[in-house]
């Protein structure tokens, strides 16, 4: 069973969330509609191009994580494969020098998709924590530990 702060209705709105900001990344650092980095200088548009890349892949990371969930969800996948294959990637933050460089609105994109990566990875902590100790090995390895006074 998933863990106890995970549930089908938590999986669905922050997909609902994801998919908003993925549209949102995608109009952002769309480089050949966007007018207002026309007269940006070449530093401005490598840092708006390397940010677009971060933001894109962070949002996909995330929507990947949820899709796999919601199969978990579904009875798609078994735990034993969500494990193995429903990772969260770690974050790669968005470079600070870069992030000068754009336009507030896009800074805060930015920084939106962050927050969702980070709600996102603590999900994925508590789920695999729970995991663990679901297993026998890692129970006795737990009674173990507190017989001994370790960790």
């Amino acid at each position: 069973m998933a863990a106890k702060n995970i549930n089908e209705e938590i999986i669905e709105e922050l997909y609902s969330e994801a998919l908003v900001l993925a549209d949102d990344a995608r109009a952002a650092f769309d480089l050949s509609f966007n007018e207002n980095q026309s007269n940006a200088d070449d530093l401005t548009r490598v840092a708006l191009s390397i940010e677009g890349l971060r933001t894109t892949t962070r949002v996909m990371h995330v929507l990947a994580w949820l899709l796999n969930q919601r199969a978990y969800f579904a009875g798609e996948l078994s735990r034993q494969q969500l494990e193995r294959c429903g990772t969260l990637p770690e974050e790669r933050a968005a470079d600070a020098d870069n992030l000068q460089r754009l336009e507030p609105e896009t800074r805060a994109l930015i920084e939106e998709t962050e927050r969702l990566h980070a709600r996102v990875a603590r999900l994925d902590r508590d789920w695999r924590a729970t995991g663990e100790e679901a297993t026998p090995v890692a129970s006795l390895q737990g009674r173990i530990a507190q017989a001994f006074a370790i960790g």
